[in-house]
């Protein structure tokens, strides 16, 4: 009979734990990765841009809008590329909802989901800070914090922009995105694009908000891009007045706004558009929207 020594024993064990533990975390990790990389790349567009308008920062201005709007776009598109395969790249808490009340992405799964996307939204706001605070020290003063920084990493409307035009544009632009999603994604459509370009798809409808929707309230379109960065925010010497803002506008806005815009988007697709199984057809062929599992690896 082979006997083999405790060390190999305990060895196997360990391995088979880590393994099992690395496989039931792997899909919010992919949520946070995602989401951290679409901060990363859209708060470091705005920072560059921003910060660049002090020539004491730079010689020259280092991009306009556009640029952020792009940079936000292109942080989406990589984001739901690295994390698609592994947890269906939602990277948003609104589109994880969306999913699990019309698709029947499984309830279980949300609150690991929303916690690691807003913890992605913090890390990639911390990384972004951390890189420029040099630059924001100049641009505001050494230890100064105020809103002209932290727009780069939380989204403020204008001055001038009611608090009802605010929330309805996020609104509006959430309920289009809604609709968006599920048409990209729904295996009826004759034109719904491969799964590999739904990136691209989601970076051209990007770019489209930014340039159409953007301007007056820096279009979040996603609470855990807001509030991870806010939450930064508050523990980096920015203080109460990133949640104090306009009568605690961070909730009402950046959070609920698209919460229930994609919610009404998801109600018109599928009232008027959608032959699918869901909510309003439950006789109708089904389709999974939960990343297809497979067996845990072997220790």
């Amino acid at each position: 009979m082979l006997v083999l020594p405790d060390g190999i024993i305990d060895h196997i064990h360990v391995g088979s734990i880590y393994r099992r533990t690395m496989w039931q975390i792997r899909q919010p990790m992919a949520e946070f990765f995602g989401t951290m990389i679409l901060v990363i790349f859209g708060a470091g567009a705005g920072a560059s841009v921003t910060l660049s308008g002090n020539p004491g920062v730079a010689p020259t201005s280092k991009g306009d809008f556009l640029s952020i709007n792009f940079g936000w776009a292109v942080g989406l598109a990589i984001g739901v590329w690295i994390s698609g395969g592994v947890s269906g790249g939602h990277i948003n808490p609104a589109i994880t909802l969306m999913l699990a009340v019309w698709r029947k992405f499984p309830w279980r799964k949300v609150p690991a989901y929303i916690i690691a996307q807003v913890l992605g939204g913090l890390v990639g706001a911390a990384l972004i800070y951390g890189i420029y605070v040099p630059a924001i020290d100049i641009f505001e003063g050494h230890g100064v914090r105020t809103k002209a920084t932290a727009s780069i990493f939380a989204t403020y409307p204008l001055d001038y922009v009611p608090a009802a035009a605010a929330f309805f544009t996020e609104f509006i632009a959430t309920m289009i995105f809604g609709m968006t999603v599920l048409a990209a994604t729904d295996k009826k459509s004759a034109i719904a694009p491969p799964t590999g370009l739904l990136p691209l798809t989601l970076f051209i409808l990007f770019i489209g908000f930014g340039t159409s929707l953007g301007m007056q309230t820096s279009w979040a379109l996603n609470p855990a891009r807001d509030f991870g960065p806010r939450l930064f925010l508050s523990m980096a010497g920015y203080g109460r007045d990133v949640y104090n803002f306009r009568r605690q506008y961070w909730i009402w806005c950046p959070i609920m706004a698209p919460i229930l815009g994609v919610q009404t988007g998801a109600f018109f697709y599928d009232f008027f558009l959608y032959t699918g199984q869901g909510i309003l057809n439950p006789n109708g062929p089904a389709i999974r929207t939960d990343p297809k599992p497979t067996s845990v690896p072997e220790a």
